[in-house]
């Protein structure tokens, strides 16, 4: 008789991650909830919503009838989250704690705890994403040690795990799973992956999860930067004012999760694609540069309203999320090209000026 794999399951304490283990428990997994204490932080009554959150989740694994589990992760998120999210702030750049967290936190630190200390097989999170392989192929995995450097998975690893977007297009959130290591999405589950929001709040009803579907939208810590960022760069929407829209972006070294880089940019240089800054916004076509440091420059095909430095630029093909990285540096403006194009006319209508005197534009940055 197979012994049942072992799934680990992150709990937030809201009706995604618990819709999420409930699945898995049906599917007859063996399955362990773990709540993550990411951040301190009281509520309008001075309640500690990390507490009561923590409460929600415990409450999950008693109706599912899975052991609980919770660990503290405060320190690893000040030191590889919100120090980050300081940094930029000064530098007076747009942060996304979520990425940040995603990355450092739950597919690094939640990840190893899960393996390493509960002998999970595989995690699991209620995270609205898919990936390329079925659920046996996941428990068929072995941990492989991907090589530093910027072509480290050309040969070394073989049949990569994808990373795709979700049935539920406007759920997806592949964005924010942009910078997860390929060992980490080896073994991860999504078990919302082909599921619409509203379906899964119908399973929370009809599975004795009522005080779940109660809550609000988790709005941790980690959504600080969309909270208080994210909405003051889409205010003020009749503005259309050239000042706000780029084609020209570069990133810093990429992290491409299933193939580094794949293998068209590294052939010809360059890669038509499709790309995103802010979770939901519709997908943008354009053309990546690669750079010999593994940056690349990200040329779109329109411009596009109020790119910031320190957002991530992520990429995909189709349903493939590619990976993604953060923008350090912006083309002109288009009200900067427009003054340009305007002092060239003027330059060449004008006696005594050779051809060739209007301002380089090229990406020169």
């Amino acid at each position: 008789m197979q012994v049942a794999r072992h799934v680990v399951c992150a709990l937030s304490g809201g009706v995604d991650s618990a819709v999420a283990a409930l699945l898995l428990r049906r599917r007859g997994y063996q399955v362990t909830g773990v709540f993550m204490k990411n951040w301190d932080s009281l509520d309008e009554h001075g309640v500690c919503t990390a507490d009561r959150d923590c409460e929600d989740a415990y409450r999950v694994c008693q109706i599912l009838d899975i052991p609980f589990h919770q660990v503290s992760y405060v320190k690893e998120y000040w030191n590889d989250v919100f120090s980050d999210f300081l940094s930029e702030y000064e530098k007076g750049r747009t942060p996304n704690p979520d990425i940040v967290c995603n990355k450092h936190i739950k597919f690094s630190c939640f990840f190893h705890y899960a393996v390493d200390n509960l002998g999970a097989d595989a995690v699991a999170t209620g995270h609205y994403a898919r990936t390329s392989l079925e659920d046996e192929e996941v428990f068929q995995q072995k941990h492989i040690k991907r090589p530093e450097g910027l072509f480290r998975n050309r040969f070394e690893v073989r049949n990569a795990v994808k990373l795709l977007q979700a049935a539920d297009s406007f759920k997806d959130q592949t964005f924010f799973l942009s910078q997860v290591s390929q060992d980490a999405l080896r073994r991860t589950l999504f078990p919302l992956g082909g599921l619409t929001k509203h379906f899964v709040k119908k399973i929370a009803a009809e599975n004795r999860l009522h005080h779940v579907l109660q809550k609000k939208e988790s709005m941790g810590i980690c959504f600080v930067g969309k909270r208080n960022f994210e909405n003051f760069i889409l205010q003020a929407p009749r503005t259309d004012h050239p000042a706000l829209y780029r084609d020209l972006l570069r990133t810093s070294r990429v992290h491409w999760i299933a193939e580094e880089p794949p293998a068209a940019l590294v052939r010809d240089k360059m890669m038509e694609c499709h790309f995103r800054f802010c979770h939901q916004m519709a997908l943008v076509p354009c053309v990546l540069t690669l750079n010999q440091d593994g940056t690349v420059w990200v040329t779109a095909v329109k411009a596009v309203r109020a790119l910031a430095p320190g957002q991530f630029a992520v990429f995909y093909k189709g349903d493939e999320c590619l990976g993604s990285g953060k923008i350090l540096r912006l083309g002109p403006s288009a009200y900067i090209l427009q003054k340009g194009k305007s002092k060239s006319r003027v330059s060449t209508e004008g006696p005594g000026d050779g051809p060739g005197s209007g301002p380089g534009l090229g990406p020169t940055l």
